[in-house]
């Protein structure tokens, strides 16, 4: 068989490989954005397949659409929607700011495959890709549906899990850790003591929170801008069309989409998507506290502050025998850098690229939330099954900075006042003795005043 075959658009002839589902304009865009190398991945994929089942269903029960060229149009979407023609979506992310290219690229696959499923030849145009696949659409709709369709998915099935599973893990350290009583820290110096498991608590409500900030985001996400067409006005689709395709595409997704009741806000601006990374790099910075933490706690194992005890996953060091390093932490920490970058690059394009009736920043924006999604969801379970899960308390050395700390002296400052309490803080330092050494020598309370006043674990909760 030849290498190419001749596909034709409205710009004339292009050649095509000959084993591609898609056609000419796809092909342009390949010529065209030779730029990254990135592509849009199985979410977005998907959810385009899914755009373009339900617009072919929909067109049927309005009678605008042959029912038989519909149904081959659904059997090639399905398998679009089933990852079966994956390779098939060959274009740069850097493209066309609309997503045009990814939209034909999705109609001229789904053309040609219906067009092979009713026994024509590729490129005979049996199944069109505009007149048939794409009808009463835009690329201006399409993409932005997509992309909701694609987040909302995700979010659901990729990175809500992930968190949970997360949350889990940190509560259920919380409450292993409840009774080891250890140093607190604040600007990095000794305070007054804290249960540990009231920091890994303090750690899992976090993540708590995380999930209610992504329902919030679900629920604008939910908004689809299709059956807006070119600028909005919704020219060229039937009235009834978007409802169609909503409910269609819920009952694929089990989801709740609708109609955008605001189809110029849909398409002119993409603030959801700005707002939806913008909960991402939150959740980035709250991983970042949680690792970070549970990285420092675990420092040493001999001269630091060695109070966690993380697992050891491989050697640390290509020099130094027998050193493991947190490096399951450094992966999270490492992931919500990504993420924070990310959100940087779709704040940049909500706010430059928005201009008049289009928004021309949709490709770059689906990536990076799409892709933040998909790497914090991953890391996330890496974190539990590699670290949380595996993380021991190391009691002794909790107990032993305990008692060492200058901080004791702050429930003493109620009994004895804060200038009393203050000089021997400074005694104790300057001696190297212990708080509860210098107030014995002292005497400002009798020694069983003092072991109950200096009684780590009471320090932990509020005293009448």
């Amino acid at each position: 068989m030849p290498e190419t075959r001749i596909e034709r658009d409205s710009m004339g002839e292009m050649e095509v490989p000959t084993a591609a589902l898609y056609g000419a304009s796809t092909q342009r865009a390949v010529l065209n954005f030779p730029v990254s190398g990135y592509r849009f991945g199985r979410r977005f994929i998907r959810a385009i397949g899914l755009v373009k089942f339900a617009a072919a269903e929909a067109n049927k029960r309005l009678e605008k659409l042959d029912a038989k060229i519909g149904s081959a149009i659904q059997q090639a979407a399905r398998e679009v929607i089933d990852g079966a023609h994956d390779d098939q979506f060959v274009l740069d992310i850097f493209q066309t700011g609309s997503g045009t290219s990814t939209n034909m690229n999705a109609n001229e696959v789904i053309a040609n495959r219906a067009t092979q499923i009713l026994g024509g030849e590729i490129g005979s145009k049996k199944v069109h890709p505009n007149d048939h696949v794409n009808m009463g659409q835009s690329s201006n709709d399409v993409i932005p549906t997509a992309i909701h369709v694609a987040v909302v998915e995700a979010l659901h099935s990729d990175l809500m899990p992930a968190l949970h599973n997360l949350r889990n893990a940190l509560k259920s350290k919380a409450e292993e850790f409840d009774e080891i009583v250890k140093i607190g820290r604040t600007h990095l110096m000794d305070a007054t003591p804290i249960r540990l498991g009231q920091e890994f608590g303090g750690y899992a409500s976090q993540v708590a929170h995380a999930d209610r900030r992504i329902m919030q985001k679900i629920i604008i996400l939910r908004e689809l801008p299709i059956g807006g067409t070119a600028v909005g006005t919704g020219i060229n689709t039937h009235p009834d069309f978007a409802r169609l395709v909503c409910e269609i595409i819920n009952h694929e997704t089990r989801e709740s989409f609708q109609e955008a009741p605001n189809h110029f806000e849909a398409q002119h601006a993409k603030d959801t998507l700005v707002g939806t990374a913008g909960v991402l790099k939150v959740i980035a910075v709250s991983l970042t506290k949680i690792a970070n933490d549970i990285r420092l706690l675990g420092s040493g194992p001999r001269c630091g502050i060695g109070e966690l005890m993380l697992p050891a996953t491989q050697p640390g060091s290509s020099i130094m025998p027998g050193k493991v390093n947190p490096v399951i932490c450094e992966s999270v920490l490492q992931t919500c850098a990504q993420v924070v970058g990310n959100e940087a690059a779709v704040t940049y394009a909500g706010a430059v690229l928005g201009n008049l009736d289009l928004h021309v920043g949709m490709p770059v924006m689906a990536h990076n939330v799409l892709e933040s999604v998909r790497i914090m969801g991953n890391v996330c379970d890496v974190f539990v099954e590699k670290c949380i899960a595996g993380l021991q308390a190391n009691r002794e050395r909790c107990a032993e900075l305990i008692e060492q700390s200058l901080a004791m002296c702050t429930s003493l400052a109620p009994l004895i006042g804060y200038d009393q309490a203050a000089a021997i803080a400074k005694e104790a330092h300057e001696t190297g003795k212990t708080v509860r050494q210098i107030a014995l020598e002292k005497k400002v309370l009798d020694e069983a005043q003092l072991n109950a006043a200096l009684d780590a674990r009471t320090m932990t909760e509020p005293q009448a």
